[in-house]
């Protein structure tokens, strides 16, 4: 389906994947932030509700008279969305940005073999060797000096899994579905789950921190621009690229991550973590590149 798009179209799509990319590696600084203040999920909820009124508010004639199929999908994808920022935002309170930022990056290697798993797409040797070296280099990002693996690296890692599936989903769904409508259903799935969950897993929560104007700009920064902007420049780019394309660019989300963890939070990377970081990126390359050459568009 890709070659029956133009240079043009694709291009601006790889461009608004990019600007995604960046925009969710900035994002890793401020919910570290405001994970010490807010609970988790309570965030969450306040974070995709904005956003989902955001959409709603700018996208409703797209909303309407949707079919059966359009809305399932749409659910699909927000429950799938919902349980990988759950671990992804625990994660990112029980580890650092940067790490947080790295790990979740492995979606992109298991995406292959998810493929096999759902699609029949048997993963190839490169893919093989790429899980071998990403597991290398997660290991000498996450030890620390200590035996085993911290609790936030383990939630960050089933994250990884969540968003592998979520894109293989989206790949599959953009054929036939609107993707603005399939953006704003999962925000608003997204946003109902966590008000249910919030009460559940984080009790009661105190408003009056609201009150925090720095705060309450970094919600809203992550609703508008992390959650409403990001996720409908990634469903509608993967509409026009290939999942390899869509795969390979999103993973400069980990490198931005890192940047903007450094520069802003004032965190070090040390040799040991740098060469994790390098070996995860050059498994993301293997993975995702190599098998390309033998496989064709016609996947998409």
């Amino acid at each position: 389906m890709e070659t029956s798009y133009n240079r043009k179209t694709k291009g601006f799509a790889a461009a608004g994947l990019v600007l995604t990319t960046m925009i969710w590696g900035s994002a890793f600084v401020i919910m570290k932030n405001s994970v010490d203040v807010i609970p988790p999920t309570w965030l969450l909820a306040f974070r995709f509700t904005v956003a989902a009124a955001a959409l709603f508010a700018v996208f409703h004639k797209s909303c309407r008279r949707p079919s059966r199929e359009s809305v399932s999908c749409g659910i699909v994808l927000g429950i799938l969305l919902e349980l990988a920022y759950l671990f992804q935002t625990y994660g990112l309170k029980y580890t650092t940005a940067s790490k947080n930022a790295f790990i979740t990056t492995l979606y992109v290697v298991m995406v292959p073999f998810f493929h096999w798993l759902i699609n029949r797409k048997r993963p190839g040797t490169g893919n093989l060797l790429a899980a071998f070296i990403a597991v290398v280099g997660l290991a000498l990002l996450s030890l620390e000096g200590e035996i085993g693996v911290q609790l936030g690296d383990i939630l960050t890692l089933v994250c990884g899994v969540c968003f592998a599936l979520h894109l293989i989903m989206i790949d599959r769904y953009t054929e036939a579905v609107d993707p603005v409508f399939l953006t704003v259903v999962q925000i608003a799935v997204a946003a109902v789950l966590n008000w249910c969950l919030a009460p559940i897993l984080d009790g009661r929560f105190d408003f009056s921190v609201l009150a925090d104007q720095s705060l309450l700009g970094g919600i809203v920064y992550l609703a508008l621009f992390s959650t409403m902007l990001g996720f409908l420049l990634q469903n509608v780019g993967q509409k026009y690229l290939s999942a390899n394309t869509s795969s390979i660019l999103l993973s400069l989300e980990s490198v931005f991550g890192a940047l903007f963890s450094v520069i802003f939070l004032k965190e070090s990377l040390t040799g040991k973590m740098l060469i994790g970081c390098a070996l995860m990126f050059a498994a993301v390359l293997l993975s995702e590149l190599r098998p390309g050459r033998q496989r064709t568009e016609a996947e998409r």
